[in-house]
């Protein structure tokens, strides 16, 4: 099975990369190097450089361990928690 290449546009991967941005400030506020954040994440030190880069090939387990150690796992719980469309659809469709 071969698996398609994603597709991400440069305004989006611009969202990646800030995400990234605040994952190596997070850590360097907590004093860490990237050598133990990895190592406690369970990755390699170049997939955090990869993930501090908001790479999108990175898988998002990788992701979430990094948030882990660095105490923010909570986080995660954020994604598409405020869903201000889907509650916009969902009203519309009350309405009829």
């Amino acid at each position: 099975m071969s698996s398609k290449k994603q597709v991400i546009f440069p305004k989006y991967l611009q969202i990646l990369e800030h995400m990234g941005e605040n994952i190596k400030l997070a850590r360097k506020r907590r004093k860490l190097t990237a050598i133990q954040v990895a190592e406690r994440a369970g990755i390699v030190r170049s997939t955090l450089y990869l993930i501090e880069k908001g790479n999108p090939g990175v898988a998002i387990g990788a992701y979430f361990n990094v948030l882990r150690v660095l105490g923010l796992q909570d986080d995660f719980l954020k994604l598409g928690a405020d869903d201000t469309l889907g509650r916009k659809l969902q009203d519309l469709d009350l309405l009829k």
